[in-house]
């Protein structure tokens, strides 16, 4: 009887392995996504990028090398990012599992009585109606994988496992670069607070010279006044420059995942920017873009969760078998007391009230869904590295006419000096209005500086660097 039933049991395996041959679920392949042309106006074939460069070797100061591997250390982002890989791993690690078979073990005593109603025994004789049971048993279950169910939701758990770790690379590029945006954005409130003491010093020497001007009737009181609120006028914008560098560093500290401080920097004049802002090309941004890979994955996870959602249309073989040992009396509790059953079944769906249809329509939506958001994701690649790129140059051709303008307001502020003082060709607005323009372009000046560092920056976090 026994051999009887592992045949049929065995025929049950046999059928399963043919079903499986039919294929149910698909294999993923890579979407064809545009990459062609996300450069704008920029066409190169040459493969070397500076996303390939380790950050070390982009950023020459040693002072803010020193920052980047602290963040790297502290920052509290990352550290979340990495515990969200710690979790979608034990997800994997259970998918994984979902391949084996269950067991449990069952360890019970049961006492029961039986009803006396309606039962006549002779007079004399005492029957017991209680009753104890003992058992313990161990029960399995397993699930073949015939269509392809527990392989499609291990591949989608690896997939959001794998989107984790690139989320978490995406978090460590953006870190890289808000931390090297934010300080050379102090080193560019530090040159400009410089500029602005420097000009203040200036200003007041120009109002004692009015004031000793007035009194041999070079100038009259308005040019004194002039010149008094000339000096104010760059005075009071030098604790709006105090309180940026503050913040700056206070907002710098907090990506550094420490309290609120002082950061040690060097200066905006000993920067160096990387020789060669090599961008390679398009496609390259599907392996070295972070983001482009997490939503690739988050593609590829849709894909199986449709695989997924198909199997649900198809019947489930699934074997439980338990045994163990069953007594009346705990003190022969192994003698004749084993017992076992083997259970064999396929079972098919017929009417779900529309749960199949549902959760397959969903799934293929959501796929469709992270499809767009894939081909989104390298449209916003291709626009961070253009816009990059496009800061980069146009800061270039900014300082070159920057220098110069500094230069012609310089000697025009030295001119209208000298003819305020030895000749009536002038009056004080003249200086005034060319010392309002100098400090103004001397400011702009370092603004474009500022514009190129942090270009270099983007480009870099753009083409995906910083995590390799």
């Amino acid at each position: 009887m026994i051999q009887r039933y592992n045949k049929q049991v065995f025929a049950l395996l046999i059928g399963a392995a043919f079903l499986s041959s039919c294929a149910v679920t698909k294999t993923y392949e890579r979407p064809s996504v545009k990459t062609e042309g996300l450069y704008r106006e920029q066409v190169s074939a040459d493969s070397v990028t500076m996303a390939n460069m380790p950050w070390q070797s982009v950023f020459a100061d040693e002072k803010l090398k020193v920052l980047i591997q602290k963040g790297l250390e502290q920052n509290v982002d990352l550290k979340n990012a990495i515990q969200n890989i710690l979790q979608a791993q034990a997800t994997l690690r259970q998918s994984k599992l979902a391949y084996l078979p269950t067991l449990s073990a069952d360890a019970n005593v049961t006492r029961s009585k039986q009803s006396e109603a309606g039962l006549n025994f002779p007079e004399g004789i005492n029957i017991n109606t209680l009753t104890n049971t003992y058992k313990l048993s161990l029960s399995t279950s397993w699930e073949a994988d015939i269509w392809g169910k527990l392989s499609s939701s291990k591949r989608a758990a690896l997939a959001k496992y794998l989107g984790t770790d690139a989320a978490k690379r995406a978090v460590q590029t953006q870190l890289i670069a808000d931390i090297a945006n934010n300080y050379f954005s102090l080193l560019a409130l530090d040159q400009q607070l410089a500029i602005t003491n420097e000009t203040l010093k200036s200003r007041i020497a120009t109002v004692e010279t009015m004031k000793m001007l007035k009194q041999g009737a070079v100038v009259n009181g308005a040019a004194v006044v002039q010149s008094e609120a000339n000096r104010y006028a760059a005075e009071v914008s030098i604790p709006d420059l105090k309180r940026s560098i503050r913040e700056t560093e206070n907002a710098l500290s907090i990506l550094l995942g420490e309290a609120p401080a002082r950061i040690d920097r060097t200066t905006l004049a000993v920067q160096v920017s990387p020789a060669n802002l090599a961008i390679g090309i398009p496609a390259q941004l599907l392996q070295n873009r972070p983001d482009v890979q997490q939503a690739e994955y988050a593609f590829k996870s849709a894909f199986e969760n449709t695989n997924l959602a198909r199997t649900y249309f198809y019947p489930s073989l699934t074997l439980t078998a338990s045994g163990g040992f069953s007594n009346l009396e705990l003190k022969n509790f192994f003698d004749h007391s084993v017992f076992y059953n083997l259970v064999g079944g396929l079972t098919q769906p017929i009417f779900n009230q529309g749960l199949n249809k549902a959760r397959l329509t969903t799934a293929q939506s959501q796929q469709i869904q992270a499809l767009n958001n894939f081909q989104q994701s390298l449209l916003v690649a291709g626009q961070e590295v253009s816009n990059a790129l496009y800061a980069y140059q146009t800061a270039e051709e900014k300082q070159g006419a920057r220098a110069k303008q500094i230069a012609a307001l310089v000697k025009s502020v030295d001119y209208t000096e000298e003819l305020l003082r030895y000749s009536s060709a002038t009056n004080y607005t003249d200086v005034l209005t060319s010392e309002q323009s100098l400090l103004a372009a001397q400011l702009s000046g370092v603004s474009d500086r500022l514009q190129q560092l942090q270009a270099v920056v983007s480009l870099y976090k753009a083409l995906g660097g910083g995590w390799k």
